[in-house]
């Protein structure tokens, strides 16, 4: 039976294409609207509210198994008034129910399924159901038609349950100040953290813990800036290996570029095949680190650290960037039905395409053989990294093998793409993208950054309101805590690049909003909605990195680092509230706060403050681009300018271009020479 043909609900006037999937099922699904919840209380209906995005696996065999079955949509449309949710638009519902989830059955994940009273109270959640009992899992159908009788035969039960539980999640969703005082934070604290990382870390594989493997991206730069501020090389070490792994595994791909989400095992071989923005975005910026830190230590890796990161940047170019500038959100695991099927390979396939000599070449290099590792077929992975290759030759057969397999996937069913643009998400990208212009001083890069920052401060900033997604042509939503300070850190770091101070300005205005409309003004640091948001259950305020950085630690290391630049005092109050907000949790989870950790070194660290004043590319901004510099800020300008007041009064020497070394506003004298400027910098 063709559903499509058969079933249209009210997700068909949606942009997300996740929303959009489910527009054809049996069951009459609405967003999350006033209308549904409207509709349950004049029916006295509960809500099943089911929650994920377009690229989870669990999310797509869901709806094949139970949303598009016409018995099950059935039950759902007699006894439920049925909502779907994109988490990645709404992260706010997404945060409050899967709290619930978490507390009341010990585990999370997507889908999501929560059922609530009409007033949005949950009264019981889970994740995955199966269409038949397995597993020691009762199937959906169960789940529904018991869940339904409770409705009918204990309401009573269930709201007193539903009320019990609305004041743990209020409690977790806001922290607030222990004893009436902020905790103190110093440096002993990175310290604690390193310890605990050099605790968990996996010297023979990378990475930290065991399977399941996530790219650990803010907790690899957090070490980075302990070793820079510390000379702790061990911190170091822990990076570059942990990088060099995930580069060789399968979890990179190989031939085309990106990383995947995670690892299923502990050696970066498997992974969930779906590739997500923001983890790319992290991911270049720790490579592009590794590259600058081992441009002279070890030119080889070096070579390895640029060439992923290189890689990763074409892969967004070529596959997930808009016509109008703007960074697509992700792609899917699966192709065809099959999870992983795009990307995996069978040495037959690779003797077609490159011959037999070639081919034996290739799949000694690539880890091809005819037993396979992953369901009798291939995930590419290199047992030997490229740079002790045994020769040159090697090298470029190898490459040029890459290129025609490259161009033979090309032909294959693409993994789907989930096109909408959002602000949080292109904000991390946008940063990566300014960086690697400056480090590799290319323009390419610089254009693809100045194009996206210029799309979302016209598409996705409304009279100094930002807007969390964008869609053929459409922006919509109010953005959070994590839209504005992610825009926000990607604006300061293109400035920084392109010496244009209207991504300054617009970077503070977004921070002066974020005071305006997210400050709690009663316990501090950020909520994670404005002021004047929808109101729901909870007003959650988000501490935690988790996959992305939560909007607090972002903002926080924008104010830092604005309070460099503008000399204003109160934006690092603002900041030094956040860290300590956070300090406890820190101290006792430090592997959940890699960001904050990372502001933190920058506020414990002797920060620089330069002023570049000279023809655009000249020496001295590649000579500052050459190393890991982390505890900077740079204002940049081809003549003396008012803005920031970092740039105030500094003039060219003798016609040339003039680097200004500054601490604390205080300044040391003016050099023009490379060699003048490397030693001010040390």
């Amino acid at each position: 039976m063709d559903l499509n043909k058969k079933y249209t609900n009210r997700l068909i006037d949606e942009t997300s294409p996740y929303l959009l999937q489910h527009a054809h099922n049996p069951v009459d699904w609405y967003p999350w609207s006033e209308e549904a919840f409207e509709r349950a209380k004049a029916e006295d209906k509960p809500v099943l509210v089911s929650i994920g995005y377009s690229a989870c696996h669990w999310c797509h065999v869901m709806e094949h198994e139970s949303f598009e079955d016409e018995a099950v949509a059935a039950i759902q449309n007699e006894h439920f008034v049925n909502i779907k949710v994109d988490m990645e638009e709404r992260p706010d519902v997404d945060q409050i129910y899967m709290s619930f989830v978490q507390v009341t059955t010990g585990r999370g994940g997507w889908p999501m399924n929560v059922f609530l009273t009409p007033e949005k109270l949950p009264f019981f959640g889970g994740t995955y159901f199966p269409p038949h009992p397995r597993y020691g899992m009762p199937s959906w159908q169960q789940i529904l038609l018991s869940i339904a009788e409770a409705w009918n035969e204990r309401r009573a039960e269930l709201l007193h349950s539903a009320n019990e539980i609305i004041g743990e999640l209020r409690r977790m969703s806001a922290p607030s100040v222990i004893g009436g005082s902020l905790a103190p934070i110093d440096d002993a604290i990175s310290d604690l953290a390193f310890e605990s990382f050099a605790r968990t870390f996996d010297a023979r594989n990378g990475g930290f813990g065991g399977a399941p493997k996530f790219p650990p991206s803010m907790s690899l730069e957090f070490l980075l800036r302990y070793w820079k501020r510390t000379a702790n090389e061990n911190a170091l070490e822990m990076v570059a290996k942990t990088a060099e792994k995930m580069a060789c595994g399968g979890i990179y791909d190989q031939l085309g570029g990106g990383f995947h989400r995670y690892s299923v095992d502990a050696v970066w071989l498997v992974p969930h095949f779906e590739k997500m923005l923001y983890d790319n975005a992290q991911l270049i910026r720790i490579y592009l680190h590794l590259y600058q830190i081992y441009a002279d230590r070890n030119p080889e890796k070096a070579g390895l650290f640029k060439r992923i990161a290189v890689e990763t940047l074409e892969y967004v170019l070529r596959e997930m960037t808009d016509a109008k500038g703007g960074f697509y959100s992700s792609q899917d695991a699966d192709s065809e039905g099959e999870e992983g099927k795009f990307f995996v390979w069978t040495p037959e396939e690779v003797v077609e395409i490159l011959g037999k000599e070639a081919a034996a070449e290739f799949c000694k290099y690539y880890d091809i053989t005819s037993e396979g590792n992953f369901e009798g077929k291939n995930i590419l992975n290199i047992k030997e990294p490229s740079y002790t290759a045994s020769s040159i030759q090697l090298r470029q057969n190898i490459q040029n093998e890459k290129q025609k397999l490259f161009e033979h996937r090309e032909s294959r069913v693409k993994p789907f793409r989930d096109e909408k643009v959002l602000t949080a998400w292109n904000g991390l990208m946008l940063a990566a993208f300014a960086e690697a212009a400056a480090i590799f001083d290319d323009q390419r890069f610089l254009q693809a950054a100045v194009k996206n920052a210029d799309f979302l401060l016209g598409e996705l900033v409304h009279d100094g309101r930002v807007l969390r997604s964008w869609k053929d042509g459409k922006a919509k939503l109010y953005g959070y805590i994590e839209d504005y300070a992610n825009l926000a850190d990607g604006l300061l770091e293109l400035y920084q690049i392109s010496g244009d101070t209207v991504y300054l300005r617009s970077a503070r205005d977004l921070t002066d909003r974020m005071i305006s409309d997210f400050w709690d003004e009663e316990n501090g640091g950020c909520f994670f909605t404005s002021h004047d948001h929808e109101e729901l259950i909870v007003r959650s305020k988000d501490l935690y990195d988790n996959a992305t950085p939560s909007g607090n630690s972002v903002a926080a290391d924008v104010m830092l680092r604005l309070a460099k630049f503008y000399g204003e005092e109160k934006y690092e109050r603002f900041a030094s509230t956040i860290l300590r907000l956070s300090a406890e949790q820190i101290r006792r989870f430090p592997n959940g706060f890699g960001r904050s950790l990372s502001t933190a070194e920058f506020m414990f660290a002797d920060v620089q403050e330069l002023a570049l004043i000279g023809r655009r590319g000249n020496d001295l901004e590649r000579e500052l681009w050459k190393d890991y510099r982390p505890f900077k800020v740079v204002a940049v300008s081809e003549e003396g300018v008012s803005e920031p007041p970092l740039m105030r009064g500094r003039e060219l020497m003798n016609g040339e271009p003039t680097a200004y070394v500054c601490e604390g506003f205080v300044c040391k004298r003016p050099v023009t020479t490379v060699e003048e400027f490397r030693e001010l910098l040390k």
